[in-house]
């Protein structure tokens, strides 16, 4: 890569944290690297990194903690993180992605297919060409240039993959969208996850939503939909949320 993007590692590993250094530098990247969750929080403030690599079990403070800060953070809050940890059920992933992970890969793990899922994470930052700039629902506004998100007239912090996966629903106009559709347009193409992985992404985006939760549908056995009008129960609760 010609301009460089900045990766910070932090591993507590120093083998690991070696090798990573090594083969990402071969790879075109620039690499900071930082040994505890203090230092990795402290290298966040100093230099705010194009993605995160972060080990879950760190000295201090553990990777989701660190992680929750940097999502609770404005100023950090849109930085791709990649979470690696030597827990591989599917628990543990989707406690990683619930605190802003935008994906999970388990040790041992192979580098090329680490710095492809680096790759595949990074290239969900641009911005295509013939996307419009702002997409609108409701009182939801999405600016797919800036990358920022509004609801009511009020920021709505969403990570990366859950601000991919609410403009692919809005850009489909009220159509459904299959959970491997949503899989290849949030996640991008040779990354494999876990239908239920969608499914937590989709939950986080409902709460950030607040009173406009009720605008992303669940057809059952399907995938999601969004409509500018949410459905109701007739107990008066809105439909598709469960």
């Amino acid at each position: 890569m010609n301009d460089r993007r900045n990766i910070l590692v932090v591993e507590d590993e120093r083998d690991l944290a070696e090798l990573l250094v090594y083969n990402l530098n071969r790879a075109g990247y620039s690499v900071t690297v930082a040994s505890t969750g203090r230092q990795g929080l402290e290298a966040v403030s100093v230099r705010t990194p194009d993605l995160i690599l972060l080990d879950i079990m760190l000295p201090e403070l553990s990777g989701t903690e660190v992680a929750g800060r940097i999502r609770a953070n404005p100023a950090t809050s849109h930085v791709p993180i990649i979470m690696l940890t030597a827990k591989s059920s599917e628990v543990d992933q989707v406690v990683g992605l619930a605190v802003g992970a935008d994906d999970y890969v388990p040790k041992p793990f192979s580098v090329k297919v680490l710095l492809a899922r680096i790759e595949a994470v990074l290239r969900r930052t641009s911005r295509g060409s013939g996307e419009p700039r702002l997409l609108t629902m409701a009182g939801v506004q999405l600016n797919l240039e800036t990358h920022e998100a509004m609801v009511d007239g009020e920021p709505m912090k969403l990570t990366l993959t859950e601000f991919r996966l609410l403009s692919a629903l809005l850009q489909a106009n009220g159509r459904v969208l299959s959970r491997s559709s949503l899989m290849g347009r949030a996640m991008g193409p040779g990354v494999t996850v876990t239908e239920r992985t969608i499914d937590v992404h989709v939950t986080a985006i409902r709460k950030k939503l607040n009173q406009h939760a009720g605008i992303i549908k669940t057809v059952r056995g399907v995938g999601y939909r969004a409509t500018p009008e949410p459905e109701t129960e007739p107990d008066g609760t809105p439909a598709g949320t469960v």
